[in-house]
């Protein structure tokens, strides 16, 4: 039994196939082989570059369609099969998807140890599942190597849905090979079709109509079959395709344009294929699973009843836990310790007495189980299981939690009596700590009642710290009340009996405790009032000693004599302006104070309001007498500080404008381009920076103007400073204009220079470049000439506009520069060499077509007599078959060799006029030409009369098979009849019965007479292909016997059926 092949055995077959079809097409000597730049290796690395890059895409559109059906599955879908796949997420779950086994879930990140780790699982559940994955790691699917990630998918198909595909033969029982195997399925259901012969993967299916056969063969309703051409390949591929999808459902995992195509890929059809073989595979195994029902009916019966027992003892016994459970969590204990005591002895009754006889029955349950199974199976019946919430377990999860709340409930017992226990010896501790703290709480009320602060600062200070000592030691104290307080909470929350008389005395002692706080905090508040006016007091004569030190250091008369003198003292008035506004807030602070103590209404005063007024008034008045004097002086600062800012702006300016001037009288404008440029730059450079002089200038100049207006003492030497520096400022703007001109000059001159030097090396090299006479050694090396020549010609087309620039470049230059020799005498130069260059471009461009069209026509007779040479070899071999279908197979084959041979047509006669017009151009080549085109003519004839005669014997053979064809289905026609006449015995025996035999025999007449003439049209065959073929015209006759010895059968059991 031959092994399916492995990814890299098909690999390894389609590589050979390439390398024989190379061999065969091109019978150079071993020299030429030998030369790695020969025409010939250059040519076919090309042609397969281009196809393994056309099989590549087609394979790669065809497996990313196949995954993506797969994964539709999990609502996941990839676009890019070599990108998609890099991470080994996606490949994790298409194998999930196809094994239907659960894998190792992907490691998260982006990070490519991640992506590696992802595709090492994949590949190792793989190598688990016998797939042999041969010089393929994962760092190759992670790096988006096509090839190798093209072989993995092929690799997955070949395991997960192609290597199952078997087919066993009649002759020997040998089990093929999974392709071998598919590929005789599909011949097996598209035997019978017109034009339809399986026999690969590859050109078979090219015109569509095997898809559209094995559909119709499933499913004859969904496509007219006839009404297909083999003409229309893409009609096919369409129709067959869209079918399948739209009423199967199967993914359209190839498009018309992949198919048909000189050489389809084979993976990417297998693939397709595949998919039909499951589907239909499928239909064939749904009918088989419905009659095993009704043989355990019976058995069931006798073990209805221990169920119906078993289930109704473990319902009570389930109620009996559940009521007890129930009884067990009640939490409504007594609130006495002699109540927990009586609950605690019913408790200790219910384990002794009522459990036990449940305990038993519990175990007589798992008894009758025990009972029901064996006996179930003993029947060989599927074994009772109680339905959820009956089972043995669910009884025993329910005991548990009978015995957890039995437990639980003996634990509530004895807490519950620990606890009024404890809380019997709390009432008392309570008892004794509360007459301790009414007693301390009474003494210090008397203390704090006093008062006695003295008439200084120093001694209301000194009683305030004495007093906040009382607050600390009450504060400290307050923590024992709490803690009395916090006793009886817990007596009140632990619901005491005698929680009433707890409750009384404990509100006493915070009755005493908050009074004596209300104490201590009227006499704080006393306190801080005494110590707040002295407090103020102090702020005022601080207050007015620095209200009379200000108000000197303010009537200076010093108002700077330069600009940084002027913005020192303003520095340092600002300094005391902030410390006159931090004051205000200060002498605001004393004043809200005051107010305290200077209104009339009753309570306690510490001292007399009229008092307080008199010293706050005349606080206020200094202070606003201070503040007129600081904005007085500000001002005058001011205006000193405007007139010596102008003369140092206008001084800056002026040194500007004088360095400006300077540097634009020089005579440097560039000795070249780059050096002119250079110049333009710090030209334009200067201007924007004159720009950014321009505005501070007119804002200086503004201010003097208003300083003048508003009649500053300084007016005259203003108006003065301002012409004189307008006038500077006008003369450097008319030097700058006139240098820019000269720059702009000298600009273009060399503009114009540098232009017209890289258009003159420019056509030096060009011209170099189309005066070879080099016109290329094969097709390959002359499509490259004539690319890179045209390439020339563009760019020659493209430089006219340069040249033409030029001369506008001249007219725009001054006469100084457009007059010299190096502008004048040059452009004739440039434009005499830039016409010889159109002239030999178009002289080479001429060469090279023709040395193209040479080297085509060569390599089209080449190609048309390979073609001849294969076709003639498989004529030679092939030999007429005795069977009907190998005849048939045969006269396909003809079929495609005659449409092949119309295309050959075609190609010999465009080679022939393309000889014609070369030997009318070309006189070197013209024996090599007429050598060329004689052998091809001649070789085709001589292939034409050969195609002639097989195809003669083809058909000659294929009238003989026909013949014994209709021999046999006329035989087989007749004896069906004489059956369906032998069939009528039960007929007769009643009206309804004769009247029915009436209708056959009526209608059987008609087959006689059809029957009749079919034999004489076999015999006028027989006639014609004895005569035609006198070597077979026993066998032939011999036929006629067979039909004319059944014939009369027929004719015989007619008679007697009449008869009766």
């Amino acid at each position: 039994m031959s092994s399916p092949l492995s990814p890299t055995d098909y690999d390894s077959l389609e590589i050979q196939q390439q390398y024989n079809d190379i061999n065969n097409r091109w019978d150079l000597t071993d020299d030429d082989w030998d030369n790695e730049n020969s025409s010939a290796r250059l040519f076919e690395r090309s042609r397969i570059k281009a196809l393994a890059d056309e099989r590549e895409a087609v394979q790669k559109k065809t497996f990313t369609k196949w995954v993506n059906s797969h994964l539709a599955r999990v609502t996941c879908r990839i676009s890019d099969l070599y990108n998609d796949l890099r991470d080994g997420r996606m490949l994790i779950r298409l194998l999930e998807v196809l094994s239907g086994e659960q894998l190792p879930k992907p490691t998260k990140g982006r990070m490519r140890i991640h992506c590696l780790e992802n595709v090492d699982k994949a590949l190792q559940f793989l190598k688990e599942q016998k797939v042999h994955l041969e010089n393929m790691g994962s760092h190759d699917i992670v790096d988006g190597n096509h090839r190798l990630t093209l072989g993995l998918i092929w690799t997955i198909i070949l395991r997960f849905q192609i290597q199952d595909i078997s087919v066993e033969t009649e002759d020997n029982k040998e089990k093929k090979s999974a392709k071998d195997a598919l590929l005789l399925w599909c011949q097996m259901k598209t035997a019978g079709y017109p034009n339809v012969n399986v026999h690969n993967f590859t050109t078979s299916w090219r015109d569509g109509l095997a898809f559209n056969a094995i559909v119709h063969k499933h499913r004859p309703d969904i496509i007219d079959f006839n009404t297909l051409k083999k003409s229309n390949a893409h009609h096919n591929l369409q129709n067959a395709f869209n079918v399948a999808e739209r009423e199967l459902g199967l993914t359209k995992l190839l498009d018309p344009e992949d198919v048909n195509v000189d050489q389809p890929d084979e993976k990417s059809i297998i693939t397709y294929v595949a998919t039909f073989y499951h589907y239909f595979s499928k239909m064939k195994a749904l009918a088989v699973e419905g009659k095993r029902i009704g043989k355990v009916l019976d058995q069931a019966i006798e073990a209805d009843q221990l169920i119906e027992n078993y289930e109704r003892l473990a319902s009570e016994l389930l109620q009996w836990i559940e009521q007890m459970i129930i009884t067990l969590n009640d939490r409504k204990l007594a609130n006495s310790l002699s109540g927990v005591q009586n609950q605690l002895q019913a408790f200790n009754t219910y384990r002794t007495v009522e459990k036990p006889p449940k305990f038993t029955e519990k175990g007589n349950l798992e008894v009758l189980l025990f009972t029901i199974q064996s006996k179930m199976r003993a029947n060989n019946q599927k074994v009772y299981t109680p339905r959820e919430g009956k089972l043995i377990s669910d009884i025993n999860k329910a005991w548990e939690r009978l015995e957890k709340a039995e437990h639980e409930r003996e634990l509530a017992l004895r807490n519950e009596l620990i606890r009024q226990e404890k809380l019997e010896q709390l009432a008392a501790r309570f008892d004794r700590k509360a007459a301790m703290r009414e007693t301390w709480l009474s003494e210090n009320q008397r203390l704090v009642a006093q008062d006695n602060f003295g008439v200084d600062l120093a001694a209301v200070e000194a009683a305030l710290r004495k007093h906040e000592a009382i607050e600390t030691d009450i504060l400290a104290y307050s923590e024992r009340v709490q803690a009395v307080n916090a006793v009886a909470d817990e007596l009140e929350a632990e619901n005491y009996h005698d929680v009433r008389r707890i409750l009384a005395r404990k509100c006493n002692v915070i009755r005493l405790s908050d009074y004596l706080r209300e104490l201590v905090t009227a006499r704080r508040q006393r306190l801080h009032m005494n110590l707040e006016l002295q407090r103020m007091f102090q702020d005022l004569h601080y207050l007015m000693d620095w209200t009379e030190d200000m108000k000197g250091r303010l009537q200076s008369q010093d108002y700077g004599k330069h600009l940084h003198g002027v913005e020192d003292l303003l520095q340092t008035h600002t300094l005391v302006e902030a410390d006159i506004a931090v004051q205000a807030e200060r002498v605001k602070s004393v004043t809200a104070v005051a107010q305290k103590f200077m209104t009339e209404d009753e309570g306690y005063k510490p001292c007399d309001p009229e008092l307080v007024r008199n010293r706050v008034h005349l606080l206020e008045q200094r202070y606003a007498e201070l503040c007129e004097l600081s904005a007085a002086r500000r001002s005058k600062l001011e205006e000193s500080r405007r007139l010596w800012k102008f003369f140092w702006d206008m001084a800056e300016e002026e040194a500007w404008i004088r360095e400006q001037s300077r540097l634009l009288l020089s005579d440097d404008y560039g000795k070249d381009l780059t050096s002119s440029l250079r110049l333009i730059s710090k030209h334009n450079a200067f201007r924007d920076e004159m720009s950014g002089h321009r505005g501070p200038l007119q804002q200086t100049v503004a201010e003097g103007e208003e300083l003048i207006s508003k009649g500053h003492f300084g007016a005259g030497e203003i108006e003065e400073k301002i012409k004189e520096v307008k006038d500077q400022w006008k003369e450097m703007e008319a030097l700058a204009e006139d240098r820019e001109r000269r720059l702009r000059e000298a600009y273009s001159y060399y503009q114009f220079q540098a232009d017209a030097n890289d258009a003159e090396a420019w056509i030096l090299d060009t011209l170099r470049l189309v005066s070879t006479s080099e016109v290329g050694h094969d097709e390959y090396s002359t499509q490259t000439l004539v690319k890179k020549h045209k390439e020339i010609e563009e760019e020659i087309l493209s430089h006219r506009p340069a040249i033409d620039a030029l001369h506008e470049q001249a007219r725009g230059l001054p006469s100084a520069y457009s007059q010299s020799p190096e502008v004048d005498g040059r452009l004739p130069a440039l434009e005499q060499r830039y016409e010889e260059l159109v002239a030999l471009a178009a002289h080479r461009k001429q060469a090279l077509q023709d040395s193209l069209a040479l080297h085509k026509m060569f390599s089209e007779s080449d190609a048309c007599l390979l073609w001849i040479d294969e076709k003639e070899q498989w004529l030679n071999v092939t030999e007429i078959p005795e069977k009907l279908e190998d005849l048939e197979v045969v006269q396909q084959r003809f079929e495609t060799l005659e449409a092949e041979m119309n295309n050959l047509a075609s190609r010999i006669a465009s080679v022939n006029e393309v000889a014609g017009q070369l030997l009318s151009t070309d006189q070197r080549n013209e024996k090599s030409i007429r050598d060329m085109q004689d052998q091809l003519n001649s070789r085709w004839n001589e292939f034409r009369r050969l195609v002639d005669q097989k195809g003669s014997a083809l058909d000659s053979a294929l009238d003989i098979q026909n013949y014994h064809l209709e021999c046999n289905e006329t035989v087989c026609w007749m004896r069906e009849k004489t059956k369906v006449i032998e069939s009528t015995q039960s007929l007769g025996n009643d009206l309804a019965g004769v009247t029915a035999l009436q209708r056959k025999l009526t209608g059987m007449e008609r087959d006689l007479k059809a029957i009749q003439g079919k034999v004489g049209d076999l015999r006028s065959d027989a006639e014609k292909l004895a005569a035609g073929h006198p070597e077979k015209a026993p066998a032939i006759t011999g036929r006629l016997s067979d039909i004319d010895e059944t014939w009369g059968e027929l004719k015989d059991t007619m008679k007697k059926k009449k008869k009766k």
